[in-house]
This record gives structure tokens, sequence and C-alpha cells, in this order.
């Protein structure tokens, strides 16, 4: 796609009292658009929502709000392809809880989890663990590395009723 950044970029803009759409057709039929919220957060646009190949750059558009959604999205909360924020949801995110197929952070939900506190995934590493493949220091998984692991070879008393424990406060019956 062209980079129209030296040229002036006729977006389709449309303002109202909840923030402001632009929008942009590439010749090729591929869309551009953006939404950016009117009312802030500690500075930020509430919601930040990026869609497409921007015209003035010929590249994706980060998102960046207290809640941003794009392929790209840095936020409170951010969901995207690649996602940063406390809370983040995307294929490969960093935040304090992530879900995702790949996710780095302290409670993660991902295929690939290396969490700081929880994990739970395929392959996981943090202090909880909760995966097929998981290494740390409470494991509960097929296949299990850490101190205390409970997986289809190792039985470990502490580490059974460490996630007994869970279950029980979650109401589940065993």
């Amino acid at each position: 796609m062209p980079n129209l950044l030296l040229q002036d970029v006729d977006y389709q803009a449309t303002t109202s009292h909840r923030g402001t759409w632009r929008r942009y057709l590439h010749p090729n039929g591929n869309l551009y658009a953006e939404f950016t919220s009117t009312a802030t957060v500690l500075g930020l646009p509430l919601v930040h929502y990026t869609r497409g190949i921007s015209p003035e750059t010929g590249r994706f558009t980060t998102a960046r709000g207290f809640v941003a959604v794009g392929r790209r999205a840095v936020g409170v909360i951010a969901v995207g392809r690649m996602a940063a924020g406390i809370v983040a949801v995307g294929q490969l995110c960093v935040g304090v809880v992530g879900f995702g197929q790949a996710a780095i952070g302290l409670a993660v939900i991902a295929q690939i989890a290396l969490g700081i506190g929880f994990a739970i995934g395929q392959l996981t590493t943090g202090f909880v663990c909760i995966a097929q493949l998981g290494v740390g220091n409470w494991v509960l998984g097929q296949v299990g590395v850490g101190t205390h692991v409970w997986s289809m070879r190792v039985k470990d008393p502490a580490a059974i009723d460490f996630f007994r424990s869970f279950a029980d406060a979650a109401g589940w019956r065993w």
C-alpha cells in the first residue's frame, strides 16, 4: 500500500459526543478505521480502537487508551494480537493478568504462559501452574517439574492438598 505521509489523506470522519471515527478505504478495498473516545481516564482516551493499515504511515496503528483494542494494543485493558496492559488479552500478551496463546504476567491463562504468580495453559511456568506441562513451585499438570507437583507420575500430598483447597474454595465437588 502506498505511504501517504506527504499527502493529504481524505478520511471519512464522524464526530459525536462519544468520540471520533476516522475511516479510509484504500484503493485495493482494505479499510482503515480508528475510534477515539471523547472521555478520558488518567489522560488516556477511555476507548481507542484501530483496524487496518494507516494510510499516513503504511503500518498498523497501535491502539493506546484506558481500553485499547487493535492489532497492537497498549492500555490498562488491552485486547489485540500483541497486547500490553494491566489486563492483556491476545495472541502475545504481557500484563499483570494475561489471557492468550503466549502470555507473560503475574496471573496468566495461555497456551504458553510465563507467570510470576499464577499460570494456566499448555506450557506454563510460574509460582502456581495448572498446565499440560508445568514448571513452578506448585504444579498441577499432566507433566510437572517443581517443588510440589501433582501430575500423572508424581503425587505430592502437599500439592494435592493445595490444589484441592482451590477446588473447595470454588465450591467444586470431588
